[in-house]
């Protein structure tokens, strides 16, 4: 459990994997996925995944070309684990009453 959740723990790196299970994206997108997260915080959990190799970054041109990440073969196999939280936490909202992904959509934020 301790190895799982040093690589995958944490407020934001699921909810990560989950955008980029979606296909590749840049800064910009995957901030805008994960609002409310920091520039600073979105940064620190894309290097932390991409030195337990779930994350590659690719660079695609000079400064300031936008940069790329995707899940590597090896972070797709986390893939499982991320859509079981899922469903768990949809099947949570339902319980406890809280938002539901309609109502999160209505506002303009998605759920994961």
């Amino acid at each position: 459990m301790a190895a799982a959740f040093a690589a995958v723990g944490g407020k934001w790196k699921l909810t990560l994997i989950y955008w980029l299970a979606h296909g590749e994206s840049h800064f910009a997108g995957l901030r805008r996925h994960a609002e409310p997260i920091t520039p600073k915080v979105l940064a620190e959990q894309l290097r932390e995944l991409q030195a337990d190799g779930l994350v590659e970054r690719t660079e695609t041109g000079p400064v300031p070309a936008p940069v790329v990440y995707r899940l590597t073969p090896y972070g797709a196999t986390v893939l499982p684990v991320v859509e079981s939280v899922r469903l768990w936490g949809e099947s949570h909202l339902e319980r406890t009453g809280g938002p539901t992904r309609d109502d999160a959509m209505a506002c303009g934020r998605v759920v994961a």
